[in-house]
């Protein structure tokens, strides 16, 4: 019999998938102390994730261990090094939350260019004869959007995009022309330089040295005054202080975060008094039908891998 610790409780219908199985047993953990998780993973076969760190100690004192089942599709909490070092697989919900982000992304997109917070609050304040004093808002029709990542997420924006007839420009060194092309996108080989033409940047790449503050001051005083960026992909890929300033001097018209460079934000992050930003608390993925999804796809990967029918497009490449 395999043993799973479940490190975070997951949707019912995951953890289903367990109970009716009788080849495992299972613990579920939300004390996600690297020590406490030390003791309880040292004789598991596999593990699921969410958001917790998986530090390489934690790793190396579960010696049984064969997989690690991401909730989710980033990896960066996870100790890649030592899984690798380790010979464990890795597996993402790579199928379960592209429709729940890219609407995500739609949602602040619009809330951001009509001003949501602002004209709500005039009619609820009693002001509203001062509707004509009110900045006006912007339409998404026939504006550019940059597109930086292609993947599931990136793939089921352009489609919503789209629909609103933007013009759709396409970040992703991965992905062949071809296929931007046929999903109605342009390509386009330098992020940078694509930055400065366009009127919306939504961001989908993963968080690595590279990428690290890759939208910064000196980035954004290039951009368009109209310019809005989302950033629902991992944070600190936006550098905080830097769209704080370029929001306050008007360099770009506003921001949507879901995500941040810690998390939760630091009381003292200014963006959390800043007007011009829209923000949720990580949340981009948690409509009910993702996380069920989610759920379900965290422990059928684990399910699958045993059974040797764990496909490739969900093992992350270490």
């Amino acid at each position: 019999m395999k043993k799973i610790l479940v490190i975070q409780p997951i949707h019912e219908a995951g953890m289903e998938l367990l109970k009716n199985n009788s080849n495992y047993e299972f613990e579920v953990v939300e004390n996600i102390d690297p020590e406490f998780l030390k003791s309880k993973i040292k004789d598991c076969d596999a593990a699921s994730i969410r958001t917790a760190k998986l530090t390489g100690d934690v790793i190396e004192a579960a010696k049984k261990l064969k997989i690690i089942s991401r909730h989710g599709v980033g990896y960066d909490n996870i100790d890649l090094e030592t899984s690798k070092k380790n010979n464990l697989t890795l597996a993402i919900t790579a199928t379960a939350n592209a429709v729940a982000v890219a609407e995500h992304v739609m949602f602040m997109l619009l809330n951001i260019s009509k001003r949501k917070s602002m004209y709500d609050n005039t009619v609820k304040d009693g002001k509203f004869k001062d509707r004509n004093k009110l900045p006006k808002t912007v339409e998404l029709w026939g504006k550019n959007i940059l597109i930086a990542g292609f993947g599931r997420i990136g793939q089921a924006l352009i489609k919503r995009c789209l629909g609103f007839e933007m013009k759709i420009f396409v970040y992703d060194p991965f992905v062949s022309k071809d296929v931007i092309e046929k999903l109605g996108g342009i390509k386009v080989e330098s992020m940078e330089d694509a930055c400065r033409d366009m009127d919306a940047i939504s961001l989908h790449i993963p968080l690595n040295d590279k990428t690290k503050n890759i939208i910064n001051y000196d980035l954004l005083k290039t951009m368009k005054k109209n310019c809005i960026i989302i950033n629902a992909a991992r944070g600190g890929i936006v550098n905080e202080i830097d769209l704080d300033k370029a929001l306050k001097e008007d360099l770009i018209f506003g921001a949507g975060l879901d995500v941040f460079e810690i998390e939760p934000p630091e009381t003292n992050n200014p963006l959390l008094k800043n007007d011009k930003v829209f923000l949720s608390p990580h949340t981009a993925a948690f409509t009910e039908e993702c996380m069920t999804r989610m759920g379900k796809e965290t422990i059928q990967n684990i399910i699958d891998f045993f059974d040797e029918k764990l496909e490739k497009s969900k093992i992350v490449n270490l």
